[in-house]
């Protein structure tokens, strides 16, 4: 029997909304990395996980990532995903 496929949406505290699918993977939450840059533009990451663990593991690699990368400053972000 074939899995049901899904709608899945994230909205982030700044009203942004993301809608994911038609999809039949277990996605649980939403992550999003907005970073400034030294030269005063903005970076956007984001991305979709199927566990609240996986998505806080994305904090190990951002303090990396941004010296890799160049970023004066960035905020990381999680939500779950709501079906809809």
């Amino acid at each position: 029997m074939a899995k049901r496929k899904r709608i899945l949406t994230a909205t982030m505290a700044d009203g942004w909304v993301k809608t994911i699918g038609p999809t039949t993977a277990p996605f649980t939450h939403f992550w999003r990395i907005v970073a400034e840059l030294e030269n005063g533009r903005t970076e956007v990451f984001w991305g979709h996980v199927a566990s609240l663990r996986q998505a806080t593991g994305k904090k190990a690699a951002m303090q990396e990532a941004a010296r890799l990368r160049g970023w004066t400053s960035f905020r990381f972000e999680v939500v779950p995903l709501e079906e809809g």
